[in-house]
């Protein structure tokens, strides 16, 4: 380890800085949260004692090194502040690309439509039926508990979508199965603003609803859903769990393993972290949507965008989806 700190050390020593784009470059090498000084210092937590007098003054040197790099480009900025400007100089062009977020949307959107699926949307504000009632969430259901919501303080019936289900029930209500589709779109809840979690995030939700419909069925489409959006050497599982619209339920998780003290943290110690909900649609949702739940039966699936798009990119925050931090959503250009 300590070689490898002395050939950063001299790679440091010999990188030339010389614009605004070779410091965002030597940033997110060095400073990234997958840069050079995060691994090391990641990796340094774990040697012995003996190991850790003899490495830790040559990380804290190359860290020094890296900030003295960038500090005497800032000084240079300074210094030459009084030039003239050639206002006749064409400015640099830059180009804007799609937020990680709608990438990831239009990704699963693109391979569920590949399945059969076609998209239907409906609105943010939502009235109580649509997204807790006729979903098998009467008022005063302990189950309600689950999604802290955000009422609109003018009507109390109307509130901010806690879920994208509502979109289920208004095309089930207003279409005849066979019914094959998928809801995306932004959903709110009252939750602390963690690593994991947030209180307004993005949602894609599935329907599936014909004769003869199988939790087999659902099985196989979120199979086919995970290898095709992370590859075919995923580790998946699926575990037992509750929805109130769904019966019987279950969630799917994928591995991401505790490698690092990132992993561990956002996986709780277990390597898994859960992506999607998931279930047989509950006959009582059918017959509120009228549909006759004795010819029809059916799956539904809802995921949160923002989880998958941790996995896909390796980022270990949710909070930087929302941030709006430029050096962050360059990455992904």
């Amino acid at each position: 380890m300590l070689k490898e700190i002395r050939a950063y050390y001299q790679e440091v020593v010999e990188t030339t800085i010389s614009s605004k784009n070779d410091v965002f470059v030597f940033k997110k090498r060095f400073f990234s949260k997958q840069g050079v000084l995060n691994s090391l210092f990641s990796r340094f937590k774990k040697i012995s004692k003996e190991e850790k007098k003899l490495v830790g003054k040559d990380i804290n040197l190359l860290k020094d090194l890296c900030q003295k790099k960038i500090n005497s480009f800032s000084l240079s900025l300074v210094s030459n502040k009084n030039t003239v400007e050639d206002l006749t100089r064409p400015s640099p062009t830059f180009t804007g690309s799609k937020h990680p977020i709608t990438k990831i949307s239009g990704q699963i959107n693109e391979i569920f439509k590949s399945l059969g699926f076609y998209v239907s949307s409906g609105p943010e504000i939502e009235d109580d039926w649509h997204n807790f009632e006729a979903l098998n969430l009467p008022k005063n259901h302990p189950a309600r508990d689950m999604q802290d919501t955000f009422f609109v303080n003018v009507n109390p019936d109307f509130l901010l979508r806690t879920h994208t289900s509502s979109v289920q029930v208004r095309h089930m209500s207003g279409n005849k199965p066979p019914i094959r589709t998928i809801s995306p779109g932004r959903v709110f809840r009252n939750e602390a603003v963690s690593s994991r979690a947030h209180c307004i995030f993005h949602q894609i939700e599935g329907l599936y609803v014909d004769k003869n419909v199988s939790f087999t069925d659902m099985k196989n489409l979120l199979f086919v859903f995970a290898k095709k959006f992370f590859g075919n050497d995923v580790s998946l599982r699926f575990r037992p769990s509750y929805f109130p619209f769904t019966e019987p339920s279950a969630e799917m998780d994928v591995f991401l393993g505790t490698q690092t003290e990132a992993d561990y943290r956002l996986t709780k110690g277990s390597g898994w972290l859960e992506i999607l909900g998931c279930g047989m649609v509950d006959p009582n949702v059918l017959s509120n949507c009228n549909i006759n739940p004795k010819t029809y039966s059916g799956y539904a699936f809802g995921m949160g965008v923002e989880r998958i798009a941790m996995l896909k990119y390796g980022v270990k925050d949710l909070r930087l989806f929302f941030e709006n931090d430029l050096s962050f959503l360059k990455q992904f250009n």
